[in-house]
């Protein structure tokens, strides 16, 4: 049976993504944007509160779902769909979405004043940081991709070594060494990282969801308990956004153990409250789940595009966040609709295409 919790969590994960990038304008690290505003607390928080925890969710969901599609598919078929889904979406965002926001990040930030077509040049000659917020080159929010399909064939080749070795494997753990699989975290934080992205790390939470929260019965364990990893999930969360962004000394390790608790019993959490509230099936959570991979790869484009249109337009703060949220999220979906019904599009944006007749059944 599908585990419709798995999709709803996805999508509404997804979701997050544009109030969170937006925030980034505003943060307080000095990290580079594509568009900076100035220092703003309260909106840098929001970044901090999230950042722990829901983009590892992404790959721990992705490494439960490899369960189920191995399932039904040769290693083969599966590497060649990672491929289609993936590789593609990474290769068109790259060439079509990126070279625009970084050019509006040259303009704001370095006060580019050559024409687009001329920077589209640049965007493939200039690589820095990889960021893009000086005009060169970046994957932008599709690293995602990229990674995720990096994973894949890590773990299929693990998946293969081990079923060679161990044809039979118990992963029916108790709920207290579920919780203890979150130590490694701080250790594979910095391994094989770029950009704050570790490679190492993101494997793992991938491996941890295909062996362990693939188990229906450890689901069910981490469902049963949802209100305590939810208790000490949101108090290791709101200690990190404070010793972080609002404490005026600094306690390095106090908040790096606050982030890697943060980060773990948050997942525990997420997956015992989809569990619980979140396994059933509607149009509402159908429609979300066909269209959460087209968002995800729309949405930046026009969280930056609105805030560079707009950053004239409002002197209030609140305005100036709120206003191309919206905007953004309006347009996002609008993407997704003609995304899902053009075929060369959808083949591009490596989801499905869903015909006029179709959609109408």
């Amino acid at each position: 049976m599908r585990k419709h919790f798995i999709d709803n969590l996805r999508w509404l994960d997804v979701l997050l993504l544009i109030p969170y990038h937006a925030a980034q304008a505003w943060n307080v690290w000095g990290e580079p944007n594509y568009i900076f505003f100035e220092g703003n607390k309260f909106i840098s928080s929001i970044i901090v509160f999230l950042s722990p925890y829901f983009m590892p969710l992404l790959f721990l969901l992705a490494g439960i779902s490899t369960k189920y599609a191995l399932n039904k598919r040769t290693y083969k078929q599966y590497i060649a769909e990672r491929a289609k889904h993936l590789l593609l979406p990474l290769l068109f965002g790259t060439l079509a979405f990126m070279p625009i926001m970084t050019y509006i990040g040259d303009r704001v930030n370095y006060k580019y004043s050559g024409s687009f077509l001329s920077h589209y040049v640049i965007f493939f000659t200039k690589y820095t940081d990889l960021i893009g917020a000086d005009g060169g080159f970046s994957f932008g929010q599709f690293w995602f991709l990229l990674y995720l399909f990096v994973i894949s064939l890590i773990a299929v080749g693990i998946i293969s070594i081990q079923k060679k070795f161990i044809t039979k494997s118990k992963n029916d753990i108790s709920f207290l060494l579920v919780c203890l699989l979150g130590i490694p975290l701080p250790l594979l934080s910095e391994m094989l990282s770029v950009g704050g992205k570790s490679l190492a790390e993101y494997t793992y939470i991938f491996l941890v969801g295909y062996y362990v929260f693939s188990n229906d019965d450890v689901v069910d364990r981490i469902e049963r308990y949802r209100y305590i990893t939810v208790f000490i999930g949101l108090i290791s969360s709101v200690l990190n956004v404070y010793l972080f962004i609002w404490s005026n000394k600094e306690y390095t390790v106090l908040n790096t153990i606050a982030k890697n608790i943060s980060e773990w019993f948050m997942i525990l959490a997420l997956i015992g409250i989809g569990k619980k509230h979140l396994d059933c099936s509607g149009e509402i959570s159908s429609n979300m789940s066909k269209r959460s991979f087209p968002f995800f790869s729309f949405h930046f484009i026009w969280i930056v595009f609105f805030q560079y249109l707009l950053s004239d337009a409002f002197n209030n703060t609140f305005m100036l966040y709120i206003v191309p949220i919206l905007l953004a999220y309006i347009f996002t979906f609008i993407c997704c609709e003609i995304c899902i019904r053009v075929p060369l599009l959808s083949f591009l944006m490596g989801t499905k295409y869903i015909s006029k007749n179709h959609d109408l059944s």
